[in-house]
């Protein structure tokens, strides 16, 4: 099957370099006004195995895990009322979208890069030289484990096999499950696409089979005494505190983080730029639109009440409550337990890219080994590193404090990239105009720009607002905000860890960092920050490019030409 695959990849990558020729005579815009970063691979050594589907279905599955089951009765709780509930969910559509506008407008910028952020927030930020590469490296390696996906999964699969669902036997399944998923990436990626695309065409109907009960419901057709009870008054109850409104905004967010799934892996897509205008915003909305229906189905079913105060699944309850039926609850756990593996799926798909780019930028160590796509023609590196991370976290920590502690603190410093790469777009658009730069493909407008910079500042501030009970009242038993110190903290260690080995330790040794080229057989290719002796750094740069690439020196070139 490797074998089958890799020689349809080579056949794929000679038709797409036909199709794209011509782009070698055009001025190189995608590497304007940069100095430092990986190398543009014109030709994905990965192949182009993610067609409109896989877009689609990337993001979907990603946006679709757990959360519509679990999540409208917590949002509900919050804000009070079944209207403003509602209203919530259209709000976090909106989120979505203006986000999902700074993403289309960097990809028509940068077509051959995955892995988003790790592409977007290098072209924004070129200087200081290898600062922003830096810190979003060490925050997406030390940050990449899936360990509570994983957990997740394994709990709803126990609930659903009606076996014990005790400590030790959610982390062995959660490992077990999770090893299960990177074998199949790591063997294939379009194995691995086409199982994502099938389990996300199963979270539709699951999500579309919900939607149309509810309206049986609405209709007066099932065993649901007055459906339309929740919806006479329905802002009744809503409440006007602040941090419940910050929270139930922050909850509906996450429900819809994953619409730039497929950005990941970009340069994988034929056609990207155009792909992407189509198919993005086609996956978000059928998510919205899912989420909406689904919440319309529960609050038909399920009086306020019981959504508010009950600690099961809430598509549970409305089983339950539609069917009559004691399987409910198993039958629910096993389509979420679904849904679940499709999400552990595309995360591990999208993020193994992020880990590749920040390998290729040259800022980890032995970036050839992140780069590499043998034996199997996939991002061999990335998976093993993400899967020994998620397997530590699912197995170190002890359950309770520890483990929800790790579990947030990935998510501070993740804002404050996004807020940076939202910010970057400025940046970029203005070294674009200075250089000529034709128009792109896509222009966000500039006031859904400020609309997406105000939402990356609420959720930037909001984990600072003490939670009701007081500074002890979080998920954890100490400080509340502690996991976004510590994230800040790790930010922090990033910048000295730069200045270090960038800055002092080059000035000590009288030295400068240089980028040299690597051109791997598979024809990958990544950056090696390499040291140059100052008494060196003149050759050096006569005869290199800002890639690190080899170049003829200028005095030749210029030799060249007067003697022709």
């Amino acid at each position: 099957m490797a074998y089958e695959d890799d020689h349809k990849s080579n056949r794929e990558k000679a038709e797409y370099v036909v199709q794209t020729t011509s782009e070698d005579d055009l001025p190189s815009y995608e590497e304007a006004a940069v100095t430092a970063g990986a190398p543009t691979e014109k030709i994905s050594p990965l192949g182009y195995h993610v067609d409109w589907v896989s877009v689609i279905f990337l993001n979907v599955s990603k946006m679709i895990g757990t959360g519509v089951f679990t999540t409208p009765g917590s949002i509900l709780k919050a804000v009070g009322s079944i209207g403003l509930s509602l209203i919530f969910w259209v709000i976090g559509y909106i989120f979505a979208g203006a986000s999902l506008a700074v993403y289309l407008e960097y990809a028509s910028y940068f077509p051959h890069r995955s892995g988003a952020e790790v592409a977007y927030l290098e072209k924004a930020y070129p200087r200081p030289r290898f600062l922003m590469p830096t810190a979003f490296a060490v925050q997406s390696v030390l940050l990449s484990f899936s360990s509570s996906n994983a957990i997740v999964l394994a709990q709803y699969l126990l609930v659903a096999g009606g076996g014990e669902a005790s400590p030790w036997n959610v982390r062995g399944l959660a490992v077990g499950v999770f090893t299960v998923i990177v074998i199949i990436c790591i063997l294939s990626t379009r194995w691995s696409l086409r199982l994502s695309n099938a389990i996300g065409v199963v979270k539709v109907i699951t999500l579309l089979f919900i939607a149309v009960t509810g309206l049986v419901v609405l209709g007066g057709h099932t065993r649901v005494d007055n459906p339309h009870a929740n919806f006479k008054n329905a802002f009744q109850g809503t409440t006007s505190n602040g941090n419940g409104l910050a929270t139930a905004l922050v909850k509906v967010n996450f429900a819809y983080a994953g619409f730039e799934n497929s950005f990941n892996v970009l340069n994988e897509v034929k056609n990207p730029v155009k792909t992407m205008k189509r198919f993005a915003p086609v996956s978000l909305s059928i998510v919205f639109v899912l989420y909406f229906l689904a919440n319309i189905a529960y609050f038909a079913a399920i009086p306020k009440e019981a959504i508010i105060n009950s600690k099961e699944l809430t598509a549970s309850l409305f089983f339950t409550a539609v069917f009559g039926n004691s399987k409910a609850v198993t039958a629910m756990s096993a389509l979420v337990a679904v849904s679940s593996f499709g999400n552990l799926l595309a995360v591990v798909i999208g993020s193994s890219r992020i880990i590749r780019e920040c390998g290729r930028q040259g800022v980890l160590p032995y970036p050839t080994f992140w780069a590499s796509t043998r034996p199997f023609n996939t991002p061999l590196g990335p998976y093993l590193l993400k899967w020994v991370l998620t397997v530590i976290v699912i197995i170190a920590p002890p359950a309770g404090d520890a483990f929800n502690f790790i579990v947030d603190l990935q998510s501070y410093p993740a804002n404050v990239f996004s807020f940076l790469t939202t910010l970057g777009l400025f940046f970029v658009r203005k070294r674009r105009k200075a250089i000529n730069a034709p128009p792109s493909e896509f222009r966000a407008w500039n006031v859904v720009l400020f609309f997406s910079l105000s939402v990356n500042v609420y959720l930037l501030v909001l984990p600072w607002v003490p939670p009701e009970g007081g500074i002890y009242a979080g998920d954890v038993s100490f400080f509340y905000a502690t996991y976004c110190i510590v994230g800040l903290a790790i930010l922090a260690i990033s910048a000295l860890a730069y200045f270090v080995l960038i800055i002092w330790l080059p000035k000590l040794g009288n030295y400068s960092i240089r980028q040299s080229l690597e051109k791997l057989p598979d024809g990958a290719q990544a950056t090696r920050l390499v040291k140059v002796l100052n008494s060196e750094v003149d050759e050096w740069d006569a005869t290199h490019n800002e890639h690190g690439d080899v170049v003829p020196r200028k005095e030749e070139l210029k030799g060249g030409i007067s003697t022709s």
